[in-house]
């Protein structure tokens, strides 16, 4: 098995991280939405603790997952492999499962804002339906840990620019974009509810931007465009000024730090997943990415964004996470954006 060399160099920072792994010992995890860019590489962490025998039993991945084809392909390098199992289901059906499930990643979402203007109702419910069956499996299951995957759109338009998680916004319910933050609430409330009323061990993370190998380039977030134009020698083309301020937080860091929440975090709390000491404008980093690579002789270009689009753009001009309760936690990512985004683009050539 040949996997890329940034990959490899991620996953020894990730399980080299001072964390209980051996909580996982012999334990089933079912993590929703698993080959999407965020689940996969906590799917790919736990599947290399068995791989380097960091576990005294190894543990067993149930990946479930809408398009069987896209999950078995992302997970190629692990065929044949007895420690991962797929369950190919919509996550907002019932789901019903034989034997223990003892860890719960509910992480299935679109994710990206060029599916809240065309799929807004199918945004919404893996976030509220979806969520509504993972709790009740947790429940039935006796599962000793739930973490729901939320998202730093769950603030709205803060004042601060920096929030910590008691710190909340304005958001419109009637903006078609909302559906995307507005479920995200909801999915958090429905979290805190299964806890209060059935005592469900759930764990709430919300990721700030985070970018890394195997992001889908064509997601239509601009950071991974301006990382596809990098690694296809093309000019990154502004849409927008460009103002918008941004955290960005390396894939690895951000897995260690799901990672913390789940094994570490406290019930019924939420905990920001970001890092604030890599801010940029979003101009700013077009024009590092391509300063990054002299050699390819690129530029960034500006130019106004077309009327019809299906992206719908955040009114938020600046948000960075405090991130004060993840490192009460022990967390602490330290990847800034140059280091970062040279990994991430190296990722998606050859090394060979």
């Amino acid at each position: 098995m040949k996997r890329h060399p940034v990959f490899l160099q991620d996953m020894e920072q990730v399980a080299g991280l001072d964390l209980p792994w051996g909580d996982f010992a012999g334990k089933i995890v079912l993590i929703t939405g698993a080959s999407g860019f965020l689940p996969a590489y906590m799917v790919e962490t736990l599947l290399w603790l068995n791989e380097q025998k960091k576990l005294s039993t190894p543990c067993t991945v149930i990946a479930l997952v809408r398009n069987e084809d896209k999950a078995r392909q992302r997970f190629s390098d692990y065929a044949g492999r007895g420690d991962l199992k797929f369950v190919v289901q919509d996550v907002c059906a019932p789901i019903e499962m034989e034997g223990p499930v003892d860890y719960i990643v509910h992480a299935a979402s679109q994710a990206s804002p060029k599916y809240y203007g065309t799929d807004p109702v199918g945004t919404l419910s893996a976030n509220v339906l979806g969520t509504h069956q993972l709790l009740e499996l947790a429940r039935s299951k006796g599962a000793k840990r739930f973490l729901f995957f939320s998202s730093a759109e769950v603030y709205g338009a803060v004042a601060s620019g920096q929030p910590n998680e008691q710190q909340y916004g304005y958001l419109d319910p009637l903006a078609v974009r909302s559906c995307y933050a507005e479920s995200k609430r909801m999915g958090e409330n429905m979290a805190v509810c299964w806890h209060h009323q059935f005592g469900l061990p759930v764990v709430i993370a919300r990721p700030f931007h985070t970018y890394g190998p195997g992001m889908d380039l064509g997601d239509g977030r601009v950071f991974a465009d301006f990382v596809a134009d990098i690694v296809a020698g093309r000019d990154i083309v502004m849409k927008s000024d460009g103002l918008a301020v941004r955290a960005f937080c390396y894939l690895a860091e951000a897995t260690a730090g799901f990672f913390t929440v789940l094994l570490k975090g406290a019930d019924g709390h939420a905990y920001n997943i970001g890092n604030d000491g890599a801010q940029s404008s979003i101009v700013g980093l077009a024009e590092l990415l391509v300063s990054l690579f002299p050699e390819r002789n690129l530029r960034v270009q500006k130019h106004d964004l077309p009327c019809a689009t299906a992206y719908l753009q955040s009114p938020v001009n600046r948000i960075c996470p405090d991130i004060t309760k993840a490192r009460d936690l022990g967390w602490q990512p330290r990847t800034g954006l140059a280091d970062g985004f040279t990994k991430t683009i190296r990722s998606f050539e050859p090394w060979e």
